[in-house]
């Protein structure tokens, strides 16, 4: 390895939690992650959902479980995370 590759860093993937709302794909789930953001002029504060394609190599989430999912290189045209763990299953 070269003296210059030693130094460059590679960003921190993003990790989210959400919850699965669909599992009807194979090695797909649709995980909906929340967070509350503050509106800049009026100061309400609100829920924002964003829903993101996460690859389940395993097909062992089901709708309801609460999941970790990371970021990583592009799996299809809109699939770009990864689940990581399942924190809780559903009940």
């Amino acid at each position: 390895m070269s003296e210059e590759n030693k130094n460059v860093r590679t960003s921190a993937r993003k990790v989210r939690e959400g919850v699965v709302v669909s599992d009807k794909m194979d090695k797909t789930v649709v995980v909906a992650v929340e967070s509350r953001v503050k509106h800049p002029l009026y100061g309400k504060v609100m829920t924002k959902t964003a829903r993101y394609k996460a690859h389940d190599e395993n097909n062992e989430c089901h709708v309801g479980d609460r999941v970790r999912i990371m970021e990583t290189r592009p799996l299809a045209a809109t699939k770009n995370w990864r689940v990581l763990e399942i924190v809780e299953k559903a009940k």
